[in-house]
């Protein structure tokens, strides 16, 4: 038991480490000040979306354009006196400064036509720039402005014009920075801060990568972002594992982007060598009909030659056969997966090709298997073992990959709980009653966030435990996992069903069946459960959620458990548009409540740039906050109010002698 005295030692130390960064009673009393002015400013934005699956084009727009905010505080500050393509041209120019801004020069007849239209501009960015960091301090603001030009944008944003008049004094300004040769500096300086000040804070629900051309282009995006968390998505954690050295993971993240004809992406972004598992898969696999095996094409990323899908379909099927044989090892290593029978190539007839899945026996649609050695199929022949190496060193040297796993490391986790959002991408998994499914793992139950955490703890085993331990390997197996397992929260479906959609006909082999999660989220006693699971409770608080695309196209709500579970993946990917009619759902939480924006598909940058064409979206309030929030009620105002308690008791003990003021403490 600890004593009095102990505990009053202990807060004295604290304090005393509060005492360097307020060395004074002035300075104590005056952060007080400002952190409770702070309160009461309404809360920041915040911007959720989901399942990018590498769409760089579309995410750079939405991401550019929050989800429509910018286009409303251009409308609110400009109103109806200014036409509705002079507004839609402006929202363009803040979206896409650095390619919009000649274009719209160009359009000037002479000197005196563009300094009229660089005049015009500044102004109206800086009143939109007023309007949105009016829900910041000044002092955050300056935080946010560059270096080269600070100064002078923090007088044009926060001047006031009791004594002098503002056109006059605003018109010196922008004549003085026109003058100079400085306007165009200033007008992407201003549209980078408004889109700074217009989002306090981006979540990403999962599924950066796979399918789409370019998901190193959104890291490297998130990366430069001033605020962001990610919750995982199982295409993240394969790839992580791919990062961490694991051939499965490897061979997986592999089988996928050729798949979708992206590993151009992977040679040309990520450094990665595929020459040795090309030179392999035409060794073997060349004179075979690869009709199966040709990947999925779009038109608009195209055109695609003869040679180029052979050479995409070749390595598609040797990387596949690769990946079941990885799959067999990983399965006999970790009997608590419970994944035997979809060892695949141990349960194949040779004599008569067939396989045998769920009991079923079932004909092959391809029987060539050269690589196999039917007595132990899950070894691999020299030239196998080759390649698989030369890949495994390949992913682990690509410093670019390893800075991208690296920040989603960082910046991830498995859920996020934030001002009384609970965010996952895919399930809590569930049984059929809709209690909280039991998983063993390493002689210990877990379910519910019990689950969670473990999962978040051991996929962190497979990147940071020990080179070459079993820890580690452990670790990377399990992101697999996570992948593609019956019971891994970001996968929430029976099976992966990629062996049978590749070699067996049947539809009904196909089936993946959802976990009962998916049922009984309709429910809101459900989405409460899960909540208070996760200690939240109370009107405001609701789960956001990702990972299966909403049907809007057959009549389906993204809305679940009573307005308190939010799928926020619409189909963002191009390659789901069709099954859902529409092109994602985003999420943006401000002062006033929940909306949720439905969007269409984007055509291209290329459009939005030149036609000022913007995603075509719908919005609508999901939750009203019954009274504005306050910075005081989130979790960074819960934060903020600890600090003024304690800064009240640093300022007592400067009264009272306890601390002496203007000393640096010494612990």
């Amino acid at each position: 038991m600890r004593t009095e005295n102990e505990e009053i030692r202990d807060h004295l130390k604290y304090l005393a480490l509060l005492a360097r960064d307020y060395p004074s009673q002035a300075a104590a009393a005056s952060e007080i000040i400002s952190t409770q002015a702070l309160l009461k400013l309404p809360k920041g934005t915040e911007h959720f979306m989901s399942d990018l699956h590498g769409e760089n084009e579309a995410f750079v727009h939405i991401l550019n354009s929050a989800s429509g905010v910018i286009r409303e505080k251009v409308d609110i500050v400009l109103g109806d006196t200014i036409p509705e393509a002079a507004r839609a041209e402006l929202a363009t120019l803040i979206y896409y400064p650095n390619e919009k801004l000649p274009q719209l020069k160009a359009r000037c007849a002479d000197e005196d036509g563009l300094d009229q239209w660089y005049t015009e501009t500044l102004l109206r960015l800086i009143d939109i720039c007023r309007l949105v960091s009016s829900k910041h301090t000044r002092e955050h603001v300056r935080e946010c402005l560059p270096a080269s030009c600070g100064y002078i944008l923090d007088e044009l944003l926060h001047a006031h014009f009791e004594d002098h008049d503002k056109d006059l004094y605003y018109g010196q300004i922008v004549g003085s920075i026109i003058e100079n040769g400085r306007a165009d500096k200033f007008i992407v300086r201003l549209c980078e801060l408004i889109k700074r000040l217009a989002v306090d804070k981006l979540h990403i629900v999962g599924d950066l990568f796979d399918r789409g051309p370019r998901p190193d282009i959104i890291l490297d995006l998130l990366m430069r972002h001033h605020n962001v968390d990610i919750q995982w998505g199982n295409h993240d954690v394969v790839w992580m594992g791919a990062a961490a050295g694991s051939p499965i993971c490897i061979c997986t993240v592999l089988k996928t982007t050729l798949a979708y004809h992206n590993h151009g992406m992977l040679e040309d972004c990520y450094g990665i060598n595929l020459r040795h598992l090309q030179r392999m898969a035409e060794q073997f696999y060349g004179d075979d009909d690869l009709s199966l095996w040709m990947p999925h094409t779009d038109a608009a990323r195209g055109p695609y030659t003869p040679g180029m899908l052979h050479r995409c379909a070749v390595m598609h099927k040797a990387v596949t056969i690769l990946m079941l044989k990885m799959e067999c090892c990983v399965i006999d290593r970790n009997p608590d997966f419970k994944m035997k029978g979809r060892d695949f190539l141990r349960h194949i007839d040779w004599e008569k090709g067939t396989v045998t899945v769920n009991g079923s026996s079932y004909p092959l649609r391809d029987t060539s298997f050269p690589t196999v050695d039917p007595t132990d199929p899950a070894r691999l022949n020299p030239d196998e073992q080759v390649v698989l190496d030369k890949l495994v060193q390949s992913f682990r040297q690509s410093e670019k990959l390893q800075q991208h796993i690296e920040f989603l490391y960082a910046k991830g986790s498995v859920y996020h709980i934030e001002n009384g959002n609970l965010l996952y991408h895919g399930v809590v998994p569930m049984t059929r009653s809709g209690s909280f499914a039991v998983e063993r793992f390493e002689g210990h139950s877990y379910s519910g966030r019990a689950l969670m955490d473990y999962c978040d703890e051991r996929a962190r085993r497979g990147y940071f435990g020990p080179e070459g331990s079993l820890v580690r390997q452990s670790g990377q197996d399990f992101l697999w996992y996570l992948w593609c397992g019956a019971k891994s929260p970001l996968f929430g479906r029976s099976a992966m069903t990629t062996f049978e959609r590749l070699y067996i006909a049947d539809p009904a082999a196909h089936r993946e069946i959802k976990d009962p999660y998916y049922k009984h989220i309709a429910a809101l006693d459900t989405a409460e459960r899960i909540l208070r699971e996760f200690g939240l409770a109370g009107a405001g608080c609701h789960i956001v959620n990702g990972h299966v695309p909403v049907r809007a196209i057959e009549g389906e709500s993204p809305i679940k458990g009573g307005g308190r579970l939010i799928i926020i993946d619409g189909g963002f990917c191009r390659a789901y548009h069709q099954r859902t009619g529409i092109a994602g759902y985003t999420l943006v939480y401000n002062s006033r409540g929940l909306i949720l924006r439905t969007h269409q598909p984007f055509e291209s940058a290329e459009k939005a740039i030149h036609e000022d064409e913007d995603i075509a979206s719908k919005s609508e309030y999901i939750y009203t906050a019954p009274q504005r929030i306050l910075v005081r009620d989130t979790d960074e105002g819960g934060r903020k109010q600890a600090l003024i308690r304690d800064l009240c008791a640093l300022v007592e003990a400067y009264q009272t002698g306890v601390l002496p003021q203007g000393v640096a403490q010494e612990m």
